[in-house]
């Protein structure tokens, strides 16, 4: 099996981790380089160190790091950071002006300014074009409009959830897995929609997490029918414990 040489780096904290061909630099784990994308020229964190993983594991074509950003590599990260927050204004003023129905998340700029991609969330399709080629001639590059869900939107955002801690999502979950009602069924939870759900509107992510050590209902029903035998349950005392609600964890509601 071909093995390939890669460091693996994030472009934002709880990101996803991308492989990246080192050439003749050695990365440390923690060090900030820039790395060449699909999108132009973009500063990572370097999160693994130079590994080999098997080439099935990579997606082709393997892209080079760069070097290790340089203080002027930083210097210009930072003066980014500050158009983007005025790039955000004007495209808010030009979505309103256009008359669309969007919510602006969120704008970033490549390194080298030669794109600039606006993150916004929306009910259902929105044909950007006329706004597109209005920001285009606005900023003098390459503008690009991506339609994120409520999810990355809460990841982009961040903020603390009804626990008190800083959002899953923004902090270590790099991608989001199905959480369904069931869960929180499985858990005797509150179905309360306020109780379970994050600031995302959705269900929380933290469903999952203990969902594996509940029994299944059904389980747990058939378990209850053999314990009580043929004539069932009628007339049964539960043990204290069980009147008790003892033992039994709950969280929320």
């Amino acid at each position: 099996m071909s093995q390939t040489r890669v460091v693996g780096v994030r472009f934002r904290r709880a990101g996803k981790i991308y492989y990246f061909d080192p050439g003749g630099i050695a990365p440390d784990v923690g060090d900030t380089v820039v790395v060449e994308t699909i999108r132009g020229l973009e500063v990572a964190e370097v999160v693994v160190a130079g590994r080999t993983v098997p080439e099935e594991e990579i997606s082709q074509p393997l892209r080079p790091v760069l070097r290790k950003a340089t203080p002027e590599d930083l210097a210009r990260l930072e003066e980014n950071r500050k158009k983007e927050k005025e790039a955000l204004a004007v495209c808010e003023r030009k979505i309103a002006e256009h008359g669309l129905e969007m919510s602006l998340v969120d704008a970033e700029y490549t390194l080298d300014r030669a794109k600039l991609i606006f993150y916004f969330t929306a009910e259902g399709r929105v044909d950007f074009r006329q706004l597109v080629r209005d920001l285009s001639a606005t900023f003098k590059t390459r503008i690009e409009l991506r339609q994120i869900g409520v999810r990355d939107e809460a990841k982009m955002m961040g903020g603390l959830g009804p626990c008190g801690r800083l959002l899953c999502c923004c902090t270590f979950l790099t991608e989001f897995q199905p959480v369904s009602i069931r869960m929180a069924k499985r858990q005797d939870l509150s179905l309360n929609p306020n109780k379970i759900s994050g600031l995302c509107g959705r269900l929380m992510c933290c469903l999952r997490y203990e969902n594996d050590y509940y029994p299944d209902p059904k389980a747990k029903k058939e378990k209850a029918r053999e314990d009580d035998g043929p004539e069932g349950a009628a007339g049964r005392e539960p043990p204290a414990d069980e009147a008790e609600g003892a033992g039994r964890p709950r969280r929320g509601g």
